[in-house]
């Protein structure tokens, strides 16, 4: 599972990242900043890491809804993006397989209602509307699952930065 998220998060600060050695020299201890190779820190792996990926498609998500005036969001482009946060439950190994397995298949039903509802809102409207907002299998209790999908990754990430 290590090797799986080091490829995530392949990356490497724009800084110039150092080591320290000491080298003992007749009763002195000198320390010198070396820095480090490739192998020894994250190096920026560009466009090629998913989490760039995922990264790129939220932040564009950011974008459009701050360009929109945080009006509403299109539902294509979140499917879009949520459908590439997909690989992150799958590097977290078999305790989270189901959880992958239903957060694939809510974001694959909210892709298809992509092609009928233009927006996030436009399928909350609906589901109030025909009174199915509670309904197992509705789209708004789709969304719902994905959302608290992506918090339960957010919720983990952090919890990685922060140890």
């Amino acid at each position: 599972m290590a090797l799986q998220f080091y490829s995530l998060f392949k990356r490497r600060d724009k800084r110039q990242h150092c080591r320290e050695k000491e080298t003992k020299k007749a009763g002195s201890t000198r320390i010198t900043r070396i820095p480090m190779d490739e192998d020894d820190g994250f190096e920026d792996a560009g466009t090629g890491t998913p989490l760039s990926a995922i990264a790129e498609a939220f932040e564009e998500l950011s974008s459009c809804l701050k360009s929109n005036g945080y009006d509403d969001l299109r539902l294509k482009p979140f499917c879009d993006a949520c459908s590439l946060v997909s690989v992150l439950f799958g590097c977290l190994g078999i305790a989270f397989k189901f959880a992958e397995l239903e957060y694939v298949s809510k974001v694959r039903d909210l892709a298809e209602a992509s092609e009928v509802f233009g927006s996030l809102n436009s399928i909350l409207d609906y589901d109030v509307r025909s009174d199915t907002v509670r309904t197992p299998g509705s789209l708004s209790r789709n969304l719902r699952r994905v959302r608290q999908g992506l918090d339960l990754i957010r919720a983990l990430f952090q919890n990685f930065l922060s140890t």
